[in-house]
Order: C-alpha cells, then sequence, then structure tokens
C-alpha cells in the first residue's frame, strides 16, 4: 500500500529532479511569446524592435516561412558532416548489413541526398553502399530497419532509379520470398516495428510507394496485414481485454505502448491507407484499440513506456510523447475526430518542455526525433508555432557536441545502436549527427518532406504546394522510427 502511494505521489510531483536529468531546460522562448515581446516592444518605442532588426537569426521569416537565413544556416553544415561521417566509415564494421547502424542506412541517406540535390555522384555513392549491405545478408531477421527486408528493399528502389530493372527486380523478388516466415504460424517472430511483422510491412509498403504499387501485390501486403491483426486479438483474448483493447501486442513478454516496440507503432501501420485495412476493422478494432492507448496518457500529457510502468519518465520517439503523438495525428487523419488531434497537441506541449534530450540529438530517444513531432503536428494543423518549434529543435541539434550530450557507441554510423539491457535486447535507433534534420530543414520550404515512420501520403491532406523535393527522413524513428512515405507539406513561396 505504501509503495504503491509513493508511487502515485512521485506521479503527481513529476518527479521534476529526475525531469532534468534526462533533459536539458529549453532556453528558447515559444513563438507567441516571442511575439508578443517584440509587439510589446514595438508599441512602446513606435519603431521596429530589436528582435525584428535581429530577424536574421530567426528560422521564420515575417511571412511565417522558414527565413534564407536559416536555410543557409543549415545548408552549411550539410558537407561537413557528409565528410565527418564518410571518414568515420572508414572504420566502421564491414558485414554490418543494416539500415539501423549498417551499410543500408549509408546508401539511404545518399538515396535521399539525390532526391533533393539531383546529383548523380550521389544516386552512385547509395549504390555503391546498398552492394555492400546485400553482400553481407543473414536471413536471421525481415524488417526493413534491422533485417534482409531493409537493404532488399533499398537496393530495389536504388536499381529502379538508375533503371536497372534486372536486378530491382530480382530484390524484390528476395523480399517477397521473407513472408514465410511472417506469415508462418510457426513462427517466432513479434509483430513490433523494430524487428517485427510491422517493420516487414513497412518494407513492402516502402516499395510500393517509391517503385509503384505494382511492386508489391496487394495479395501479400493483405496476409501480412491480416497475419498482424490475427497476432493481436489472440493475445487480447488471452489477456481478457478483447473489450478495451480488441488489438493487444507484447515484445519479449511485455506490453509496450511507444513506437518501437509497442502498440503506437503497430497501430500507426494498421493505420496506413496503403494497407488497406477495411473500414469495420479500422473502426471495431483499431478506433478501440487507440482509445485505450489514450486513456494510458498521463496527468502531463505523456504516456507511459508500457501499460505496467507507472512512471512519467521518457519522453522518446521510442517510448513516450514523441512516438505516440504519430499514431494519434494518423487516427484523426483516418477518423476525423478532434480529441486525436488535441491529444496529439498536448503531446507536443511535452515534447517543447521536456524533449532536448540529455541522451543525445538521435531520432529513437533524442532531440532530433522529438523534433520530427512539431513537424507532423504543422502538417495536420498548418500552425506556424509547430513549424518555428521544429526549426528551434534543429537548431540545437546545429550545436552538435555543445551540450554535454551522451556520445554513441558508433558515432558514424547512421543509426547507432545503444544496449543498455542486452539480456533483454532492448535496443533503439539513434542518428548520431543531425544529419537528416539538416536536410530535411535545408530543403523544407516548397518540398515534399517524408519520414521512414509515416508510409503513406493521405491525399485528403495535400495542398496546393510544388513539390520541388523529397526526402526520407529515419525513424526509428524511428526508427524509428524512427520510420516510408507520409508527405509533410510546407506552404509554397
Amino acid at each position: 500500500m505504501g509503495e504503491n502511494m509513493s508511487k502515485r505521489l512521485k506521479l503527481v510531483t513529476g518527479s521534476e529532479s529526475e525531469m532534468e536529468e534526462r533533459s536539458f531546460i529549453n532556453p528558447f522562448p515559444d513563438r507567441e511569446h516571442r511575439e508578443h515581446r517584440e509587439h510589446r516592444e514595438q508599441g512602446l518605442s513606435g519603431t521596429p524592435s530589436a528582435a525584428e532588426h535581429s530577424g536574421a537569426n530567426e528560422p521564420l521569416d515575417a511571412g511565417g516561412k522558414i527565413s534564407d537565413a536559416f536555410q543557409k544556416k543549415v545548408q552549411s553544415k550539410i558537407k561537413d558532416l557528409l565528410q565527418q561521417m564518410e571518414e568515420g566509415l572508414k572504420t566502421a564494421d564491414p558485414h554490418d548489413f543494416s539500415t539501423y547502424t549498417g551499410w543500408t542506412g549509408i546508401a539511404l541517406l545518399y538515396l535521399q541526398l539525390y532526391r533533393v540535390m539531383q546529383e548523380a555522384s550521389h544516386l552512385q555513392r547509395a549504390l555503391d553502399y546498398v552492394k555492400r549491405a546485400l553482400r553481407n545478408l543473414n536471413g536471421r531477421r525481415v524488417t526493413f530497419l534491422c533485417g534482409d527486408g531493409g537493404p532488399l528493399a533499398v537496393g530495389a528502389v536504388v536499381h529502379h532509379h538508375l533503371k536497372n530493372q534486372t536486378e530491382s527486380q530480382e530484390c524484390l523478388t528476395k523480399l517477397l520470398q521473407l513472408q514465410r516466415s511472417v506469415l508462418s504460424p510457426d513462427s517466432d517472430i513479434p509483430d513490433e516495428l523494430l524487428y517485427g511483422r510491422a517493420g516487414y510491412l513497412y518494407a513492402l509498403l516502402y516499395v510500393s510507394k517509391e517503385i509503384g504499387p505494382d511492386a508489391v501485390d496487394e495479395t501479400t501486403i493483405a496476409k501480412v496485414v491480416t497475419a498482424i491483426l490475427e497476432s493481436g486479438k489472440n493475445l487480447s483474448k488471452e489477456e481478457k481485454k478483447a473489450e478495451r483493447c480488441p488489438l493487444l501486442y507484447e515484445w519479449h513478454k511485455k506490453q509496450y505502448v511507444g513506437a518501437a516496440h509497442g502498440l503506437a507503432g503497430i497501430y500507426y501501420m494498421l493505420l496506413q491507407p496503403s494497407a488497406k485495412v477495411s473500414q469495420d476493422t479500422l473502426n471495431e478494432l483499431l478506433r478501440p484499440s487507440v482509445d485505450y492507448v489514450r486513456h494510458k496518457k498521463f496527468r502531463s500529457g505523456n504516456y507511459p513506456s508500457s501499460l505496467s510502468n507507472e512512471t512519467d519518465r521518457l519522453v522518446h520517439w521510442c517510448h513516450g510523447a514523441p512516438g505516440v503523438l504519430h499514431m494519434l495525428i494518423m487516427a484523426y487523419k483516418v477518423f476525423r475526430d478532434e480529441k486525436y488531434l488535441r491529444d496529439a497537441a498536448e503531446c507536443g506541449e511535452v515534447i517543447w518542455q521536456r524533449g532536448l534530450l540529455r541522451k543525445g540529438y538521435g531520432l529513437c530517444h533524442g532531440t532530433a526525433g522529438n523534433g520530427y513531432a512539431f513537424l507532423s503536428l504543422y502538417h495536420a494543423t498548418q500552425d506556424k508555432k509547430y513549424l518555428y518549434r521544429a526549426c528551434k529543435f534543429a537548431e540545437w541539434c546545429l550545436d552538435y557536441g555543445t551540450h554535454g550530450c551522451r556520445i554513441p557507441d558508433r558515432p558514424y554510423s547512421l543509426f547507432e545502436v545503444h544496449v543498455r539491457r542486452p539480456k533483454i535486447f532492448s535496443m533503439c535507433v539513434d542518428i548520431s549527427w543531425p544529419l537528416q534534420v539538416l536536410i530535411l530543414l535545408a530543403t523544407f520550404p516548397g518540398s515534399s518532406l517524408s519520414t521512414v515512420f509515416c508510409p503513406q501520403q493521405d491525399s485528403s491532406f495535400t495542398d496546393s504546394t510544388t513539390h520541388s523535393a523529397s526526402v526520407v527522413i529515419y525513424l526509428p524513428r524511428y526508427l524509428a522510427v524512427v520510420m516510408a512515405t507520409h508527405f509533410l507539406h510546407s506552404d509554397s513561396h
């Protein structure tokens, strides 16, 4: 009784000292506060405020678009970071083929640089790296981020861009052969995003989006979706939660909530239009399951790492509000219920207050991943406050290495694996350089931006923006998630 009371008291008090240990105090004024101050200063003096004269330091111009000065600041970092990365890769593990920490992640980076800059050399670099990956496949996992599915999917797309149709089809054929283990009734494969069926589903949706709908037949996608649904229904019945949460999932005997290993990541994938889940299934299984997660929210607006965890600690993409937010926004788009958007906005407030993480700059459990939450909110609401906040988090990442954050084990891999508990294999993705954020913001105005964690463009959310580039940002993440192609749109110039 006393222990339970102590736990609840800890939640009520917010455990402020622990929160401070996990994140930095946000030094940035919010957009609304900054604008109010500028108007007050101008009203008192009758002249433009000093803040307006220093507009070159602000990420948004007077019209609410990303300023030219801020874009140039971001772009100036990209070349240096690429050079540092290439130098560091000389000592990388030659056998690591994964998108997570290996050659496929680097190939994916260069593929997106090619899309943004249209430089043939970047596409060639992508080919060089994906070839290294394809030589080292081991058949142990099937997912996009951590298994053979990633190299095969990226290889198919790179060869497709190079018009090497034979090689592209060979990669696709091998990717589709992986479904045997995904669909086998004897398989012990989980359902989550990093290592499970949802991660394989992502690989299928990724190539469908990048190459075309004929790349993967709808029957294959339907079988994988059905396997995920049946698994969730079975566990829900076993746990006697069928009425409250019709789709329940676990990883290593724990029912996680977040995007990497938990319910939010799996529900997010099933909510994708390209997954073609029936409307009845969406209404009868997914909607009540999403609502079940909503009701686990802490008073702060954050979410637990697992259903059994009562401690409000983690504000990461992998565990906490930053990952759940993407599920909520997708639920809002699918069900058109404002409550999901309100909850997502509440997640945004948590992230703004507690999202500059001491753990690092990565996407899974770092500041860059938290910044993407603001881009999703901006896309859903068109509220410039969220674009401003995303820029401020990216600005923090521009000062990489100056905040005393944790140093990753392999600082030149695209994704960093940090195993805190080897016996549980609880691995999350961490991009060691904030390069993805830099590329995103360097190309944001007039661009179509896609995230690995957001696999499908929702046509109901498109606008009249002219798309001059397309960038895939890795989530774990996603890995991420953190992490295929749901588009975020900026206003056109």
